[in-house]
Formats: structure tokens, sequence, C-alpha cells
């Protein structure tokens, strides 16, 4: 009886998962880059499995889930996954759909993934940079506040959001076109349970390997710890994570948030008792289910969303 509930469980969660897949193909995506750099990377389509999780990054990309009524905000969403895959079954598209109902344009990222035959570990970077740029050179046609421009992302898209916010001035590409010189410095960011740290005793993560291989040297080390990144025009930043995660220890957010306070950037932190990692919109039966709102609610007490928004 056991094993008829077990695959049960099983094949309903594979069955919401290709609904979600079914779903996002019918979403309008736009193209990053006319011409990708740093290739040639891997050849094709990208590659999503049963469950959503993306490898073969061949075409980084935005899926845009776009509001009938928007409200004039627009948030980068980017999943995490260690740099290896991205977590949009469970991660980017359902907060991408959840954005949508509240009025805000979303922006789902598939970015390149460093260990796919590109010449550079930092075309994540570029992708997130050059997405940026779109999103605000095509403010009027999405009907976007071009001050309201966030981006939230989770686990290693939380290390690639909270890094692109720090280090916005980087040039990571040659122009390619007018967009790129736009600004690429979002107006607040979200962070949730995020790799932040490259540095001992935080150099453990799949993350870690995925930029750096198995043995990074001091210098790389920092400079890809997003925490020695923060300056006093970092973006507002909201973070949340469980003090319980196995993946990325709760000092990464601590880590960070400390960065944030010592450059005077308002800064707002949850730590919750239990949820683990990968929660996504949180984790039933513990307090992780409880961000969105709060997360809501700061974007309200800066300014971002009105009292009358959901």
């Amino acid at each position: 009886m056991k094993n008829i509930f077990l695959f049960l469980f099983c094949s309903v969660n594979m069955l919401l998962a290709q609904e979600a897949s079914s779903a996002k193909d019918k979403l309008q995506s736009v193209l990053l880059w006319e011409k990708i750099p740093d290739g040639p990377g891997p050849a094709g389509e990208n590659k999503a499995s049963p469950k959503g999780s993306l490898t073969h990054i061949a075409v980084p990309q935005l899926i845009i889930h776009e509001p009938t009524n928007p409200n004039g905000i627009a948030i980068l969403v980017i999943s995490g996954g260690g740099y290896a895959h991205i977590e949009s079954g469970s991660e980017g598209y359902p907060t991408g759909e959840w954005l949508k109902s509240l009025g805000i344009t979303a922006f789902e990222l598939e970015y390149r993934l460093p260990g796919e035959g590109w010449a550079s570990n930092m075309v994540p970077f570029q992708d997130a940079q050059r997405a940026l740029r779109i999103i605000r050179s095509n403010a009027d046609k999405y009907k976007i506040d071009p001050n309201k421009i966030g981006v939230l992302g989770f686990s290693a898209g939380g290390h690639l959001a909270g890094y692109i916010s720090s280090t916005f001035n980087t040039a990571y590409y040659s122009p390619q076109d007018a967009m790129d010189l736009v600004s690429a410095r979002p107006n607040f960011t979200g962070m949730i349970y995020p790799i932040v740290s490259m540095l001992p005793p935080n150099n453990n993560t799949h993350s870690f390997k995925s930029l750096l291989g198995k043995n990074g040297d001091a210098e790389s080390e920092a400079k890809l710890s997003v925490e020695k990144q923060v300056g006093t025009q970092t973006p507002m930043t909201f973070l949340a994570q469980s003090e319980d995660d196995p993946i990325s220890p709760v000092e990464n957010s601590i880590l960070m948030y400390q960065a944030l306070k010592n450059n005077k950037v308002p800064a707002e932190m949850h730590l919750f008792q239990s949820g683990g990692h990968g929660w996504g919109l949180g984790k039933k039966g513990t307090n992780t289910e409880e961000w969105p709102k709060f997360f809501l609610n700061w974007l309200k007490i800066n300014g971002f969303l009105k009292n009358g928004d959901h």
C-alpha cells in the first residue's frame, strides 16, 4: 500500500510539472543576444527535465510572465541550481506566475551555465546584466516604471542576483547595441536562501565548484564573494533563509546583511527556524511560507508597491 501511495504521489507531481512546462511554452520569450558572447557553448535548444530543471542552455532568454493589468513593477527572477542547472520548475516559473498574479511583470531568466562549453565562467553574469538592460530599455512596451525594476534570486540565483546588483558598473561583455548604454543597476534586490560567499568555510557549495573548480585561489574566491562586492550604491536588499539550510549555511545571509549595513544600504533579513533549502515560495509546515508576504510588505514600505496593490 505504501508503494502504491508513493507511486501516485510521484505520478501527480510529474503531471503537475508537465502541465507547468506546457504552460511555460505558451509564454512570450525574448532572446538576450543577437550574437552570444564567449561561444560556442552547447548546440541545439535548451533542455528541460520532466520536473522543469533546465540544462544545455544554448539560447539564453527571458520568459515573460506578463500581467493583464501591470502595476509598473518589473522583477528579473533567477532560479538556482548551483550554476549546473536551472530550477525553473520549482523556483522561477511558480515565482513568475505568483508575481504576475499581483500585477508585477516577471522576467524569468534562462542563463548560460559555466560548465557547458563557454569560453568564460562569467557567462551567467553577462546574461543577467544584459537582461536588466533589456527590461529597462523596453519599459514603455511592458508598462514598467524604469525606477521600479528589481531582481529576485534563489540559491545560486541569489548569488547571481546579489553579485550583479553590486557590480552593475562592471563591463561583463562588449556592448552590442544601444541597450548596452542603459543602466544595469536594479532598484531593489531579493536574495532567497542565497549562496553569498566563496571564501572558507563557505567554499564547499556546488556553485563554488561550477564557477571556480575544485580548488579556487584566494583572490578568485574573494572576487566572486558577493559580500566583498557590496558598496554604498548596492540596491536595498531583502534576505530570507532557513537556519537549518544544509546547502548554503545561514552565515551566507548574515555575511551579506552585515556587509549591507556596513555600507549603510537599507536591508531586511528574515531567518526561519526550519525549512532547509530549495523551498521556492515556501515549504509546507514551516514559517518559510511567510517570506512572500514579508517581501511584498517590504516593497510597500519602500515605496515600490502602493497600499491599494495586492
